[in-house]
C-alpha cells in the first residue's frame, strides 16, 4: 500500500527547512576557524564561488532526484535505473544520515551543556581551560545532555513535515538570524576587532595557497549538506509548483550568509581577545567550546553573550539533527513502509547505539579506538571524507547517464520555472564536479592517514 507522501506547503518552507539542515556546526565553528587557518579573504572569495557553481549543481541534482522520483535516497536510486552499481549509491546516501546523527547529536549535547552553565551563571567555570575536557570524559553528563539533544530532535520529526520540521523551521531560523545579527555586531564594535574584520572580508593573496581551494571545497560541501540524503528526501516533499532554481538559491544565499555571519561573530572577537594573533583561531572543534568562553569572559557582558551564543548554535544544530533525522525515517518509511511512529522509534534506538559510542569515547571508552580515533572522530572521517565524496559521485553519474540532462531541464522549468544557470550546470556536472569530488576524497584520506602515519 502507498501512502499518501506528505509535502512542504510551498518554497518558504521548502527553503527554511534546507536552509536549516545547512546551517549548523559547520557554518558556526567550522567555517571561521577553517577560514583563519586557510588565507581569511582568501578562502572567503574562493568558497563563494565554488558555492554558487559547485554547491548550486549539486543543490540542483539532488532536489532533481528527490522531486522526480518522489523517493528518499534508496527509492530514488532505484526508480529511474535497474542497474545494482546505481542502487549501491542509494544505499550509501540513506546511510550517510543514520551515522552522522548520533555523533551529530552527540555535539549537540555538549552545546547543550554549555548553554545550560551560562543560564545558571557558571561562567568562570566554562572559561577554565580544563572545563571542556573534564565535561566530556564524564560519561554521565555527555551521556545525559547527549540523550537530551536527541530528544528534541526526535520529537520534531516524529510531528511530521509540515507540523514539525516546517514549523520549526519557520520559528528558528528567522531567531537565528536575529542572534546572528546581534553577536556579530558586538564582535565588530570590540576594541582592535577592526584587525580580524579587514582579514576575513579583504582577500590577501599572499596568503593563499592550494589548500585554500581544497579547505574551501570540503567546507562548501560539509556545509551545504551535499551527499546526506537531505536534499533528495526535503525535493521529494517539494510541490511542483515550487521552482528549484528560485528555492536553491534562497538557499545558497542564507547559508552563505550565515557562514559569513559566523565569521564576522567570531573572528573578530578572537583577534580583539588575542590581540591580533589569528592562531588563536585554529584551534578546531576546541574553539567554541575552550577558546570562545575565554573571549566571552574578557570581553564583558558574559553570561548574556553566551547565552545568546550558545541558543544560536543550539538552534543550528538542532535543525541540522532533524534534517539527517527526516532523510533517515523517511528511508523506512519508503522502504519498510512502516509508519511514522515506528520509524522515529527505530531511529532512536539507532541514535542511542552508536551516539552513545561517541558521547563516551572520551570517558569511560577512551581506550577503544578506530584507527587511533576514538568513535566519534572515526564517524565523522568515514562519512564526511569517505562516504558523502563517493555519495555525491553517484549523484553526478546517476544524473548523466541515467536521469539526462532533458529530464533535469524540464523538471526545473515546470509550473513556469526558469534555468538560468544550465550551461554552468551541464558544465559542472559534465567535467568539474567528479574531479572536485576526487580531490576532496582523496585529500581527505591522505590528511587522517598522516595524522594516524598510516
Amino acid at each position: 500500500m502507498n501512502k499518501k507522501r506528505s509535502h512542504f506547503s510551498g518554497k518558504i518552507g521548502f527553503v527554511l527547512a534546507a536552509a536549516g539542515a545547512s546551517v549548523g556546526l559547520g557554518n558556526i565553528w567550522r567555517f571561521p576557524y577553517l577560514a583563519a587557518k586557510y588565507g581569511g579573504g582568501a578562502f572567503l572569495l574562493v568558497y563563494i564561488i565554488l558555492a554558487f557553481v559547485f554547491g548550486y549543481t549539486m543543490i540542483v541534482s539532488e532536489t532533481v532526484i528527490g522531486r522526480i522520483s518522489k523517493r528518499s535516497p534508496i527509492g530514488a536510486f532505484q526508480a529511474f535505473s535497474d542497474k545494482k552499481i546505481y542502487h549501491v549509491g542509494g544505499w550509501i546516501n540513506a546511510i550517510i544520515p543514520m551515522l552522522i546523527v548520533p555523533y551529530y547529536s552527540t555535539i549537540g549535547g555538549w552545546v547543550l551543556n554549555y548553554l545550560f552553565q551560562y543560564i545558571i551563571g557558571n561562567t568562570d567555570a566554562v572559561a577554565q581551560d580544563s572545563y571542556f575536557g573534564s565535561f566530556i570524559s564524564d560519561g554521565f553528563q555527555t551521556e545525559l545532555w547527549f540523550v537530551v539533544f536527541a530528544l528534541c530532535a526526535l520529537v520534531v520529526v516524529f510531528l511530521g513535515v509540515r507540523n514539525g520540521i516546517e514549523r520549526v523551521s519557520k520559528l528558528m531560523m528567522p531567531i537565528l538570524v536575529v542572534l546572528s545579527l546581534i553577536i556579530a555586531i558586538y564582535s565588530m564594535t570590540r576594541p582592535g576587532a577592526i584587525a580580524g574584520i579587514k582579514y576575513f572580508l579583504i582577500p590577501n593573496f599572499d596568503n593563499f595557497s592550494w589548500m585554500t581551494v581544497v579547505a574551501a571545497m570540503g567546507q562548501m560541501f560539509y556545509s551545504l549538506s551535499i551527499a546526506m540524503g537531505i536534499l533528495i528526501t526535503f525535493g521529494s516533499y517539494m510541490k511542483d509548483d515550487v521552482h528549484i532554481e528560485e528555492a536553491t538559491v534562497n538557499v545558497e544565499i542564507f547559508d552563505t550568509g550565515i557562514a559569513i555571519m559566523a565569521g564576522l561573530m567570531i573572528i573578530p572577537a578572537v583577534f580583539a581577545f588575542s590581540g591580533g594573533d589569528a592562531t588563536s583561531l585554529s584551534a578546531g572543534p576546541s574553539l567554541m567550546f575552550i577558546t570562545l568562553p575565554k573571549v566571552f569572559a574578557g570581553m564583558g557582558m558574559t553570561r548574556l553573550m553566551g547565552i545568546i551564543f550558545f541558543v544560536l548554535v543550539f538552534f543550528a544544530a538542532l535543525t541540522s539533527a532533524i534534517a539527517l533525522s527526516e532523510s533517515a525515517i523517511s528511508t523506512f518509511e519508503d522502504e519498510l513502509n512502516w509508519s511514522r511512529h515506528g520509524a522515529t522509534i527505530f531511529m532512536a534506538l539507532i541514535m542511542i547505539v552508536l551516539g552513545s559510542l561517541s558521547s563516551l569515547g572520551y570517558g569511560p571508552l577512551l581506550g577503544v579506538t578506530i584507527l587511533g580515533m576514538q568513535f566519534l572522530d572515526f564517524f565523522d572521517f568515514l562519512t564526511n571524507s569517505v562516504m558523502m565524496p563517493i555519495a555525491a559521485i553517484f549523484i553526478c553519474l546517476y544524473i548523466i547517464r541515467v536521469i539526462g540532462f532533458h529530464a533535469v531541464e524540464h523538471e526545473m522549468t515546470k509550473e513556469g520555472g526558469t534555468f538560468k544557470r544550465k550551461a554552468v550546470y551541464q558544465f559542472m556536472i559534465k567535467y568539474l564536479c567528479i574531479a572536485f569530488l576526487l580531490i576532496i576524497l582523496i585529500s581527505s584520506i591522505l590528511q587522517v592517514f598522516e595524522i594516524i602515519k598510516i
